[in-house]
C-alpha cells in the first residue's frame, strides 16, 4: 500500500502512539481522519494539520458513534484505505484487593473500549476496503492494531488488560485470513514501554526507571517509532497476520 494520497484512520489518534502515527503518515502525504473522545485535543491537532486532516469526536466502542465517524471520513475524503487502532487504555487492579473482588464492570469496560472497540473500527473499515480500487498484488486495504506485551506477560493487576490485549492477538490471524480474499492485511503491533501521556503522571525518575528494565535501548520507547513501524507495515505487502512486538526484548516481571 501506499502511503502518499490513502486516506487513514487513527483512533486514539489525539495523543499518544495514535497521534504520531497522524502526524507522520500526514507528513507522507496521506489524509487522515482521527477518532478519539478527546475533543479539544483532537480539533486541535486536525486544525494544525490542515484540510487533509479531520477530527471524528467518537467512543470506539460505540457502533453508532464509529459508524458515523466512518460516514464523515468518506464523505470527506471518499474512501478509507487504512486503519490504525490505537485507542484503549486500563487502569491496574488486582481481580482481589482489599476492597474486595474486582467490580464487573470493571473488567466489562476495558473489554469493551480495547477489543471491542478494535473489532468495530475494524470490521466497518472492512466494509468500506472492499470498496477500493485494487493496487498491486490485488491489495485493498491495511488493518493495524494495537495490542500489548501484557498480552503475552501480564503483570498482577492486568487480568482485565491483558485479556482484552490478549484477544487482539487472538483475532489477528483469523480475521487477515478472512480478509485474504479481499485484498485487505491484518497486522497487530505489540509495543512494551512507551514514552505516552499514560506514562507522562509518572515523575520523570520513575520513568528513567522503568526504562532501564529496557534490555536495549534502554530507555522508554518513543512514539515516532511505533510510527515509523506502522508506516513499514503499510508498506510492506508480505507482513499479513502477524504480531510484532516493539519492545527493546523486555520480559515483563510479575509485579
Amino acid at each position: 500500500m501506499i502511503v502518499k494520497n490513502s486516506v487513514a484512520v487513527v483512533t486514539g489518534g489525539a495523543s499518544g502512539l495514535g497521534e504520531a502515527c497522524v502526524r507522520h503518515l500526514n507528513s507522507m502525504g496521506a489524509k487522515v481522519a482521527i477518532f478519539d473522545f478527546a475533543a479539544e485535543r483532537g480539533g486541535k491537532i486536525a486544525a494544525e494539520l490542515g484540510k487533509d486532516v479531520i477530527f471524528a469526536h467518537t467512543d470506539v466502542s460505540d457502533e453508532a458513534g464509529v459508524q458515523a465517524a466512518v460516514k464523515k471520513t468518506i464523505d470527506a475524503f471518499g474512501a478509507i484505505h487504512i486503519a490504525v487502532n490505537c485507542a484503549g487504555g486500563g487502569v491496574p487492579k488486582k481481580v482481589l484487593s482489599k476492597r474486595g473482588p474486582m467490580p464487573l464492570v470493571d473488567f466489562s469496560r476495558t473489554i469493551q473500549i480495547n477489543l471491542i472497540g478494535t473489532f468495530n473500527v475494524i470490521r466497518l473499515a472492512i466494509e468500506q476496503m472492499v470498496k477500493n480500487e485494487p493496487q498491486t498484488d490485488g491489495e485493498k486495504g491495511v488493518i493495524i492494531n494495537t495490542a500489548s506485551v501484557a498480552a503475552f506477560d501480564g503483570q498482577i493487576g492486568q487480568a482485565d488488560y491483558s485479556a482484552s490485549k490478549g484477544g487482539i492477538v487472538g483475532m489477528t490471524l483469523p480475521i487477515a485470513r478472512e480478509c485474504a480474499e479481499y485484498g485487505i492485511r491484518v497486522m497487530t503491533i505489540a509495543p512494551g514501554l512507551f514514552n505516552t501521556p499514560l506514562l507522562h503522571s509518572l515523575p520523570e525518575a520513575a520513568r528513567e526507571s522503568l526504562g532501564k528494565m529496557v534490555p536495549f535501548p534502554q530507555r522508554l520507547g518513543y512514539p515516532e517509532e511505533y510510527a515509523h513501524l506502522v508506516q513499514h507495515i503499510i508498506e510492506n505487502r508480505m507482513l499479513n497476520g502477524e504480531v510484532i512486538r516493539l519492545d527493546g526484548a523486555i520480559r515483563m516481571a510479575a509485579k
